[in-house]
């Protein structure tokens, strides 16, 4: 069987490698087997783009050919069973803002302009409307309520993993839909790991004051250097738990960006010669009535 290649940091079988004879991408068991959502993370592969963009960048923002990126995104969709015409994009800026997506925004950010900015989360119980977020280290969180089918799709660096943009999205799922928190499924993806994860002391400081003393070795250890590597995944798996989402219903990645640059983008990897990857979550229109 034809794999992607990745190096997964332990023996989960977390991720399905989907897409492999096109455009590839990674599903989460856990939110597939819901059977209401099509979701993907993408990879570097499958796309049109050229240079240190290659090939499948799919950020208008970083100088690249618009119609490549444009194609990338058909192309991707096309994979995961989603269409451009369909997709929201955030507008990231590192806040803990979450937009309620409803039927105006279909395209935007893709097909046509976006009317908002400072947007890091989407929620919505729209079925057909593929939320869309970006990476390239960074933390995708994925959530899905079964129950009162509604999606949310959040990005979390280290500024909204401090600001819990994670339990936030859930308080929206809930405030606005009346999810409970114990039905929520909620799932970390692909994202620079612990151990390439070096951070300054201030940044610590931030965690230490959002986080109690007792985690505080879970999430990162000092080095000789003064400097520190942060676990990012297990600072969102535990806000997760303080969402009051069930341990059972949670999926933690194992697939490091840094680890895996010949295949996915990292800026740790790269700097800023290189595309973004993207977080797709939509609701099946074929499940809901």
């Amino acid at each position: 069987m034809k794999e992607l290649g990745l190096n997964y940091k332990n023996g989960q079988h977390i991720f399905n490698e989907r897409g492999l004879e096109g455009t590839p991408f990674l599903e989460f068991r856990l939110l597939s087997e819901t059977g209401i959502v099509r979701h993907g993370f993408s990879t570097r592969l499958g796309g049109v783009s050229s240079g240190y963009y290659s090939s499948l960048n799919l950020s208008f923002d970083r100088g690249d050919d618009p119609d490549a990126v444009r194609e990338n995104f058909r192309r991707i969709g096309a994979s995961i069973g989603v269409r451009c015409e369909d997709m929201v994009l955030s507008q990231q800026t590192h806040t803990t803002n979450i937009r309620l997506v409803t039927e105006e925004d279909r395209g935007k950010g893709i097909t046509k302009e976006r009317d908002y900015r400072d947007v890091d989360g989407l929620v919505t119980d729209v079925p057909g409307i593929c939320l869309v977020t970006s990476y390239a280290d960074c933390v995708p969180l994925y959530f899905a309520d079964p129950v009162r089918k509604v999606i949310g799709l959040s990005h979390s660096g280290w500024r909204g993993t401090v600001g819990k943009i994670g339990k936030k999205t859930v308080e929206f799922m809930t405030e606005h839909f009346g999810s409970d928190p114990a039905d929520i499924l909620a799932a970390v993806g692909p994202s620079v790991c612990a151990d390439c994860y070096e951070v300054s002391g201030d940044v610590i400081e931030r965690f230490q004051e959002a986080f109690e003393e007792k985690f505080w070795t879970d999430l990162f250890r000092g080095k000789e250097n003064g400097k520190y590597q942060l676990d990012l995944w297990k600072a969102n798996e535990l806000i997760f738990l303080e969402a009051g989402i069930a341990p059972e219903h949670m999926a933690v990645t194992n697939v490091c960006t840094h680890c895996n640059s010949r295949i996915l983008y990292s800026h740790r990897t790269m700097g800023d010669h290189r595309g973004n990857l993207c977080a797709f979550l939509a609701l099946r229109q074929d499940d809901l009535r």
